[in-house]
């Protein structure tokens, strides 16, 4: 298992500091918000938290205190209020929050990527296409800068002037992402943004695959949809998501499962069902093997108040 532990590498960055007040005081109570500006929400958690599987949607993830462990496929993220997190597109993850007090809590905030603004950040601002076509891992870790620190602290200041949020979030947005884009993971915003590139093309494959996870996956037509061969596109897509494309039907479809299990009140049977598998013994079996239980004595163990868990950052 690879490990990207950058908890102790205090020194390379501003850290977040000046974030810290602007989400606890906005956070107070309620766990996780999400705000009046399109794609950003917030996080309070006072105590470390479980493993959660859930889907780390594209977005650029910051913490202003505490310290979080991600982890995808065999690689461990761990990071802290002088890195961010960036994932360039949906992955499959495990997180939990390994720093976290009543004292000092542990205070998060997720910005969702938009493709389509850094695509013509990329041509209007004359950022460099991507050096190369071949896909990379889809998630990584960066060292916050004061000016992207900066940046954060004047779109959560937006939250205080509600008015101001329609004309001036975009601009600021733009700048997070232009200084993403010219950063050192800049590389892989570029992928995704380029079309033609094989990252891009996957991208429309995860896409296609979160819409039709209950159908019958044929490897064979994604892989033409995407132009490659089905060796090339299995290649390119583990080096992205660090799984297979069965892999991350399989993830789909049972993550869906247990939320209709949890919040539609859903026997295991059905749920099944619904989320495309033919044979409950083989649901229960890959589901035991994700979740380390099967179906309904995971629901139980998890109950109703768990069900918004998997969905959050």
């Amino acid at each position: 298992m690879k490990h990207h532990d950058l908890r102790t590498a205090g020194d390379q960055g501003p850290g977040s500091g000046p974030l810290a007040e602007r989400i606890r005081k906005r956070t107070a109570g309620l766990g996780r918000l999400d705000t009046q500006i399109p794609g950003l929400s917030l996080v309070c958690r006072t105590e470390p938290t479980e493993p959660v599987s859930y889907m780390h949607e594209a977005g650029v993830c910051l913490i202003a205190e505490g310290a979080k462990r991600v982890t995808l496929g065999d690689e461990v993220y761990d990071y802290d209020a002088h890195h961010y997190l960036i994932t360039s597109v949906g992955l499959p993850v495990v997180a939990q929050v390994v720093e976290a007090s009543e004292e000092k809590p542990y205070l998060g905030m997720l910005l969702e990527l938009d493709p389509r603004m850094i695509a013509k950040l990329m041509l209007d601002g004359d950022v460099p296409a991507p050096r190369v076509k071949e896909a990379s891992r889809g998630m990584a870790t960066g060292v916050m800068t004061q000016p992207l620190v900066g940046a954060f602290a004047r779109l959560l200041d937006l939250l205080d002037e509600p008015e101001d949020i329609p004309v001036m979030a975009p601009i600021i947005k733009q700048e997070i992402f232009y200084r993403l884009l010219t950063g050192e993971q800049g590389q892989r915003l570029r992928q995704i943004a380029t079309t033609g590139s094989h990252s891009n093309q996957i991208s429309k494959a995860l896409g296609w695959l979160k819409d039709n996870f209950a159908q019958p996956l044929r490897v064979d037509d994604l892989a033409s949809q995407a132009g490659m061969s089905t060796s090339t596109f299995h290649h390119h897509f583990r080096t992205l998501t660090a799984m297979s494309p069965l892999q991350y039907q399989k993830w789909l479809r049972l993550n869906e499962a247990r939320q209709l299990m949890l919040t539609g009140r859903l026997d295991a049977a059905t749920a099944a069902f619904q989320v495309g598998y033919e044979s409950p013994s083989q649901f229960s079996r890959e589901y035991s093997r994700l979740f380390g239980a099967p179906p309904m004595r995971d629901i139980r163990q998890k109950g109703a108040g768990k069900a918004q868990e998997s969905r959050t950052m």
